[in-house]
């Protein structure tokens, strides 16, 4: 195995020990490499991968996505370690936050092949890219509160967002078909479920079957999203003013004014921006599902 560590990441400086001691108490060989600059693992990752058996990432998700995005049609494996503040990807993927306990999970599970979201800039994203409650949580979260109280400081953001009722007026264009609406919030998902399915952001959204799914969220009062919320808690996809979902394989999202956008937890600039899907191009591990 090879074991990619990014230092800057909130944890994984001081998890990597425990990663490869619970890679050696697996029986399972593995080198670590650390970074030192952004785009340094994409290189070695190209160069050294035919070496190993799989990759694992320890560190946030930037950290994952680079590498998944350098791996990107290989077929070579990726497990995502948790090492950063939000551990959004290994939050969705089911994977032990506890590093000793997720690498024998991983080492012991499965492979599946994923789609991948793929914007107009090259960049890939695996959860979902938006604009809007999601954006500002990211954005807007200081770095000292995540010192300090992790992926809550994450939810406190997010909450002020939610009260501030923020609205904005979105232009998606799907396979060519326009939709426009005012909206609180709005994500290209490639990944239905979130925090291991305690929420799913749509119905009939999946990580490979070769589309993305246009989420949109117009909440026009605290209650409706407060309804908002307990119906994708629920699974409840009854047609709502609120809620619009369109599948697809080629997305532009547009919107007055312009905002900041976000992709698996890092931020991308500004609207517009353009994706398109990428087909099970990525092989993640996966804890096993009794």
């Amino acid at each position: 195995m090879l074991l990619v560590v990014n230092p800057a990441a909130r944890r994984a400086v001081r998890l990597q020990e425990d990663a490869m001691a619970a890679f050696r108490a697996s029986g399972a060989e593995c080198d670590a490499f650390v970074t030192e600059r952004p785009g340094h693992a994409a290189t070695v990752i190209l160069a050294a991968s035919d070496g190993y058996d799989a990759v694992f990432t320890l560190g946030g998700d930037g950290t994952a996505m680079e590498v998944v995005g350098a791996l990107a049609g290989s077929d070579r494996p990726v497990g995502v370690l948790a090492g950063g503040t939000g551990n959004l990807i290994a939050r969705t993927l089911g994977v032990p936050l506890n590093v000793r306990r997720a690498v024998p999970v991983l080492l012991a599970g499965g492979e599946a092949q994923v789609d991948l979201g793929v914007l107009s800039t090259g960049r890939r994203f695996a959860f979902a890219a938006g604009v809007g409650i999601d954006a500002a949580m990211i954005e807007r979260t200081p770095a000292w509160l995540k010192r300090r109280i992790g992926v809550w400081a994450y939810v406190l953001t997010a909450a002020r967002a939610v009260l501030r009722r923020d609205r904005f007026q979105v232009r998606a264009t799907v396979d060519g078909v326009v939709h426009e609406r005012d909206a609180s919030a709005v994500m290209i998902a490639n990944f239905g479920a979130v925090l291991d399915d305690l929420i799913t952001l749509g119905p009939g959204i999946r990580q490979d079957d070769g589309r993305l799914d246009l989420c949109v969220f117009s909440p026009r009062s605290l209650l409706d999203t407060v309804r908002i919320v307990w119906r994708l808690v629920r699974k409840d996809f009854r047609s709502d003013p609120c809620m619009l979902y369109v599948p697809g394989t080629s997305f532009r999202v547009e919107t007055t004014p312009p905002r900041a956008a976000q992709a698996d937890g890092e931020m991308i600039g500004e609207t517009p921006f353009e994706a398109t899907v990428e087909p099970r191009a990525a092989t993640l591990l996966l804890p096993r599902r009794d």
